[in-house]
């Protein structure tokens, strides 16, 4: 099986995760902090918060910009539901805003119509989330004018992005937003098994994570109510949770981004190719914004199906059948059942859902040989033609 994404652990990752496990500390030692540096001085961030997983890093990104129980966050449709559970867990209420047709990321245009009409209704969001997908960056110095013009909050849901540029510049830089989330899922671009990174240039939003993260507990004498009465004194000051990232996942995120550059450049390699070797065939291939440079983590084609000879569910099985992982990302967000319970429904961000019933995802990774995508795109064009 060829699959659409997978990690590249190499013998320098394993030695480092190793020398962690034979040091003295598995957790709160040396090894966070320093990821923290390296993925903040990659991005040119001023600060950056480690967590366990990318959907913690959303959740207290959230709360540390104050979004509570009559707040609104809106996001994409065309994302995974951690992108818009994060505003339920903190009690607020979710909306979304439909994509570009081309980009397949939040429409500025659709943006700017919502925040008008909001404003009549006075139902301003006080979060949005643009979503980076498939590690291309939204438009986000628009998005940002918006925010000045509306008033609401910006936290980049970079889950596909590091590595990724934005107007020449690392996305997670945080130019245009308050906070950049990163995922370091298995199947992303650098892995820290599971694991996320919150970065920012604010310095009350990096305490406030780090303080969400670790049970809302403190021993900085600064955030303390009482004189310390020993060495050993720590207290609560906040209610927070237990989403501390290992010693390990961070040793491992600090070998894998040692080859963050040249993970980026397969990746758009491959995608090159792809662009070379899919043409004339009955599909879309991802359009790429002049303002942008993706990271690639996913290769999404439309299947236009008018022009083919199958289904896309019929393409899909056939990959599958060859032994080719091809996957489908995504199933708008206000589809879902938990969704529709909550008075979402089909036809509510036709864009999203038009573009759901074409795509489908197919294998690019750092590891990828060129004999290998030479096959992809042979059983891919058996299934369409």
């Amino acid at each position: 099986m060829i699959p659409y994404g997978k990690q590249d652990i190499s013998q320098s990752d394993i030695e480092a995760v190793v020398q962690v496990l034979q040091s003295d500390y598995l957790t709160q030692g040396s090894q966070v902090p320093l990821f923290e540096k390296i993925v903040a001085d990659y991005c040119g961030a001023d600060y950056a918060v480690a967590v366990n997983s990318a959907t913690s890093a959303l959740h207290i990104a959230c709360l540390a910009l104050g979004l509570g129980e009559g707040d609104r966050l809106w996001t994409s449709p065309n994302t995974f539901v951690a992108s818009a559970n994060c505003a339920l867990f903190c009690g607020a209420t979710v909306d979304f805003v439909d994509i570009d047709p081309r980009t397949y990321n939040m429409s500025v245009a659709e943006l700017a119509k919502k925040l008008q009409q909001a404003k009549q209704n006075n139902s301003l969001p006080k979060v949005v989330i643009p979503v980076h997908f498939a590690g291309q960056s939204c438009e986000m110095k628009a998005i940002y004018a918006l925010s000045q013009q509306y008033g609401f909050h910006i936290i980049e849901d970079a889950s596909h992005a590091i590595g990724g540029q934005y107007l020449g510049s690392p996305i997670g830089g945080g130019e245009y937003s308050d906070i950049t989330v990163f995922s370091f899922h298995p199947v992303k671009i650098v892995t820290t098994g599971e694991g996320g990174v919150a970065t920012t240039n604010q310095s009350k939003l990096a305490e406030k994570m780090q303080l969400l993260r670790s049970h809302g507990v403190t021993r900085e004498p600064h955030l303390m109510t009482q004189p310390l009465e020993g060495a050993w004194v720590y207290q609560q000051v906040d209610l927070g949770f237990n989403y501390r990232m290992t010693e390990m996942q961070a040793a491992l995120g600090i070998s894998q981004m040692q080859r963050l550059n040249d993970f980026i450049a397969r990746r758009a390699a491959l995608a090159q190719r792809y662009n070379q070797l899919l043409e004339h065939l009955p599909l879309t291939k991802p359009f790429q914004h002049h303002d942008t440079r993706s990271s690639f983590h996913l290769y999404p084609i439309l299947i236009q199906t008018e022009h083919a000879s199958k289904t896309r569910l019929e393409v899909f099985e056939t990959l599958r059948a060859q032994g080719i992982g091809v996957n489908v990302h995504y199933i708008p967000v206000h589809t879902q059942p938990y969704y529709q319970n909550l008075g979402f429904s089909e036809g509510d961000f036709p864009e999203a859902e038009h573009y759901y019933q074409r795509v489908m995802s197919i294998p690019v990774f750092h590891a990828m040989s060129d004999a290998e995508q030479d096959r992809v795109v042979q059983v891919l064009k058996q299934a369409l033609l």
